[in-house]
């Protein structure tokens, strides 16, 4: 018997060992990174952060079903008209606004090394050995960054076919995808995969400009038609805005073809349609990507993040482009699905888009290089933590300076303008837990309330003005103020100390 039992024991052994071995093997794979970003899109046009939007996107719902939704993704702002291009350097390098390559200043005062591009995302990825592709709209980026995937595919597709929209950008997805896959490639892969749309112009599919009662409007002197298939207007819209944005003749304000200066009902409601139309022919390609990769064996091993590279206005606060710091345009949508995310789930994060870098490699189990400035939001990912920081701060100065500052804790949001050489002041306070659309006095036009539909409450107003707000508005103010300082902002507004700052190199 004693033979016996060492034999049965040796064979339970190795029964016991096999399991094991395979899945040590599963566990010791690295994961694929599929990262999609659109060009211009509020959260605010999704359903899942608006049930009044009539925006389509079924798949884009699914990886909210089956993933995790942050209400607290933001892009940290921009010191030029061209929002998306300090947006999408921060993205690859992980650096905040002032410490960027094209930041004033940044590598003369030795706040961004030379050679930052080899720590940026290609980069880390090309070096731990994973496969890098790229295909996005061409410019308004990071040059040095992009061209170091190793398979890239960039062109601007903005028209309403195959070969000329989004889905150009879907087709080189899946192509990569199908040689990958015809190859045996046995690699990780990190896809960056970039549209054009729904940026200006917003030529959908004739399909979809139909269903969402649209034209792609060329008549600069008359609105188009009215169309009852429109999206009909935000809850936030105004026909103007109070004062002015502080950037005179702003293209994204006055030159955008379809829309011009126009605010009218019917110019907003053809824009937002158009918009529509572009973002549910990205959510098919989205779709259409999902489904290949699940075809391939790919899609449990994949962290697929969404998001934009930032807010844009489109008729709300009177404002059209993405040169302010509203919520609708200051937050991006930021959606994540992948290994250990629990689905369904929500979370404030209170996340930056230049915590991508620190985020995808501590998801890939490896260091962020040490010149990231950014937090990893994995903690977020897994559930240990709600947030990964207190206070954001955010920033438009494209225009005239100082420009526009913002700075946010908790429920309580401050926004100040110092625009046009002084000649506008402004001062914003709100209450976001009641005030999530960042109502003004505006707001509560008669006029306006029969278009959008939405009778404000009383607390709904700018609350800067209100007396019993004074003590919250000067913590605030002085939370700002340190935030802008922490973060090297080389101006500052009309009622902050100068702190001696030397002007920034060539008036930028």
């Amino acid at each position: 018997m004693q033979p016996l039992s060492r034999h049965l024991l040796s064979l339970l052994g190795v029964l016991l060992l096999l399991p094991t071995t395979e899945l040590s093997a599963a566990d010791s794979r690295q994961p694929n990174f599929l990262f999609i970003v659109v060009d211009d899109q509020s959260p605010f046009d999704l359903k899942v952060y608006d049930r009044r939007s009539a925006l389509e996107t079924p798949h884009i719902d699914r990886l909210a079903r089956e993933g995790m939704v942050f209400d607290g993704a933001y892009h940290m702002g921009s010191f030029v008209g061209a929002v998306c291009t300090p947006s999408r350097h921060m993205i690859m390098s992980g650096r905040s606004v002032w410490h960027l390559p094209i930041a004033p200043g940044a590598i003369a005062n030795g706040r961004c090394p030379r050679g930052l591009e080899q720590n940026t995302i290609p980069a880390v990825f090309n070096r731990a050995g994973y496969a890098t592709m790229r295909t996005c709209k061409q410019g308004n980026s990071y040059e040095a960054a992009d061209r170091l995937f190793t398979v890239r595919h960039d062109a601007t597709k903005r028209g309403g076919t195959p070969e000329t929209g989004s889905a150009w950008h879907g087709e080189r997805v899946m192509d990569y995808l199908r040689e990958r896959h015809s190859s045996k490639e046995t690699k990780p892969f990190f896809i960056f995969y970039g549209f054009s749309h729904p940026h200006d112009e917003r030529d959908g599919t004739p399909e979809l400009l139909a269903k969402y009662g649209a034209v792609n409007h060329t008549d600069k002197d008359h609105p188009p038609a009215a169309n009852p298939k429109s999206p009909r207007l935000p809850l936030n819209y105004l026909p103007r805005h109070p004062f002015h944005h502080g950037h005179p003749d702003l293209r994204d304000e006055v030159a955008v073809s379809g829309v011009w200066e126009r605010r009218d009902e019917r110019t907003i409601r053809n824009e937002l349609g158009r918009q529509f139309a572009c973002s549910e022919n990205i959510d098919r390609q989205i779709g259409r990507v999902c489904e290949q990769l699940a075809a391939m064996g790919e899609l449990d091993n994949t962290y697929i993040f969404y998001t934009s590279d930032h807010g844009i206005a489109i008729g709300r606060h009177g404002l059209q482009g993405k040169q302010n710091l509203y919520q609708h345009t200051w937050r991006v949508p930021m959606i994540v699905k992948g290994p250990g995310i629990k689905p369904g789930t929500r979370v404030a994060g209170n996340i930056y888009l230049l915590d991508m870098l620190a985020t995808f490699c501590d998801l890939a189990g490896m260091s962020a290089p040490e010149t990231n400035e950014g937090i990893s939001f994995r903690s977020v990912l897994e559930g240990r933590k709600t947030t990964v920081r207190d206070v954001l701060y955010g920033v438009y100065s494209g225009g005239t300076k100082p420009g526009m500052r913002t700075v946010k804790k908790g429920d309580w949001k401050l926004i100040q303008y110092d625009v046009l050489e002084g000649k506008v002041r402004e001062t914003q306070l709100f209450n976001l837990a009641e005030n999530p659309d960042e109502l003004l006095k505006e707001h509560h036009d008669p006029a306006v309330i029969v278009l959008t539909g939405q009778t404000p409450a009383d607390a709904q107003v700018n609350l800067a003005g209100d007396p019993r707000y004074a003590g919250k508005l000067k913590e605030m103010e002085a939370l700002l103020l340190a935030e802008m300082r922490r973060l090297h902002d080389p101006w500052r507004l009309w009622n902050q100390p100068d702190d001696q700052l030397p002007p920034p190199p060539d008036g930028k």
